[in-house]
């Protein structure tokens, strides 16, 4: 009797250890911190460097996998995880053995793999309803400090905050940056920050007294950006709002030609679009950064040409010190982080093979986080339609939706979409 006495307070502390981690409490915590350390990338390098925003990262995934393991029966793992996420995936990391800088591939592969695993784990543990409210809550905090800073520096001590990339422009009327590095980013934060308070507000999950303010501060910060791709965005996302409102109160039966209508509208609108893009650049006042992008974009083409297939290399950000992002930014006569295009980006690394996988991931995920939106009744699956259609046009002027908060976004927005409409998980349900 002696020896299973012994045993009982190890099985006791086994079982405590094992019930925190599983605990609603603990993947709640865990997720608000995922999402503030991807939205915050930017300042945390600043402050803490690359090495404290690993050593975060890598906590993160550490505790994402004791959470997993304590939660491992509850979860149904059939047909979850897109075969589009991972094909993608996979081709970046196939990548290092053509990968002309190998070692910075690796790291790159490491990094992307760690904040889809992220993703993964916040869209399996949380339903979506709980993700709108942690991106909520992270955003709240992250634009009221940015907001606070951009007023310390702008108006109050009439300073650049250098190290963190404020300019101090608030007392002219911006363009602000926040603790998001450019003006482009903090728009993107705010269009999302904006989506998500109004889909918040819609789903009454806060009260309004929260709400409004929300609401507020995200379309100021969007209107200080004074970012002519933000600004474009914004007008994408309320047209797309727009056609899903009108959809979700169209009869069911007629839905299907309402889809229809909607995507031969987008298709003419697409091809306007680009026929009249010199006169939109115009209006939208974006010259001479649409002139900057354009020289990039040509010479990451040229570029791209000698590698067509496979790419250079998969990189995530640009490493300057490297080939052939070295001899772009000489080219240009600028240097870039990313090359400011999502899609020309993948070209660029992973060439056309890379290019039609991430296109099929993309699409997919808005494909069926699209229909879902029409087509169920509650309004919180709106929120993945509507924050895709702001990463995917965003990207036409900004990468970043390959990296850090985006890319995270991307990964939770199509595991969602997968356990909505998987066609994997209908197989196995009509066996």
């Amino acid at each position: 009797m002696s020896i299973p006495e012994r045993k009982a307070p190890r099985n006791q502390t086994a079982a405590a250890v094992m019930h925190f981690f599983e605990s609603a409490r603990f993947a709640s915590a865990l997720t608000l911190t995922i999402v503030g350390t991807a939205f915050a990338t930017h300042a945390l390098t600043r402050t803490v460097g690359w090495a404290g925003l690993i050593g975060i990262l890598s906590a993160l995934v550490v505790l994402a996998v004791a959470s997993f393991l304590a939660r491992w029966e509850s979860i149904e793992w059939h047909g979850l995880l897109p075969i589009s996420l991972l094909v993608f995936v996979g081709w970046c990391a196939l990548s290092v053995f053509w990968s002309d800088y190998q070692w910075t591939t690796v790291a790159s592969v490491l990094y992307q793999v760690a904040f889809a695993f992220l993703g993964v784990y916040i869209a399996l543990v949380r339903d979506t309803i709980q993700i709108v409210r942690s991106v909520g809550d992270v955003l709240r905090v992250l634009l009221g400090v940015s907001l606070a800073l951009e007023v310390l520096s702008g108006l109050l001590i009439d300073l650049p905050i250098r190290f963190l990339g404020i300019l101090g422009d608030l007392d002219s009327g911006g363009p602000i940056q926040g603790i998001f590095g450019t003006r482009n980013q903090l728009g993107l934060v705010s269009l999302i920050a904006l989506v998500t308070f109004l889909v918040e507000w819609r789903t009454r999950s806060v009260l309004r007294i929260v709400a409004i303010p929300s609401v507020a501060g995200a379309a100021l910060c969007l209107l200080l950006t004074r970012s002519p791709v933000s600004i474009a965005s914004l007008v994408i996302v309320g047209v797309a709002t727009l056609a899903l409102y009108l959809l979700r109160r169209a009869p069911a039966e007629h839905r299907r030609y309402w889809q229809l209508g909607l995507l031969g509208a987008a298709f003419v609108v697409a091809v306007v679009t680009v026929l009249a893009r010199t006169r939109i650049v115009s209006l939208l006042n974006a010259g001479s950064e649409f002139e900057v992008r354009y020289e990039l974009w040509m010479r990451m083409t040229d570029t791209a040409a000698l590698n067509p297939l496979e790419g250079w290399g998969w990189a995530g950000l640009w490493r300057r010190n490297v080939p052939p992002f070295v001899g772009i930014d000489f080219s240009t006569g600028r240097s870039h982080a990313t090359g400011l295009n999502g899609f020309l980006d993948v070209y660029l690394q992973l060439g056309l093979v890379g290019l039609l996988l991430f296109l099929v991931l993309v699409l997919l995920a808005f494909g069926r986080s699209w229909l879902l939106a029409s087509n169920k009744r509650s309004a919180v699956y709106v929120w993945p339609a509507l924050v895709l259609v702001g990463l995917l046009v965003t990207s036409l002027g900004e990468s970043s939706i390959l990296v850090d908060a985006g890319w995270l976004l991307l990964v939770v927005c199509t595991v969602k979409a997968a356990q909505g409409m998987s066609w994997r998980l209908r197989y196995a349900a009509g066996r």
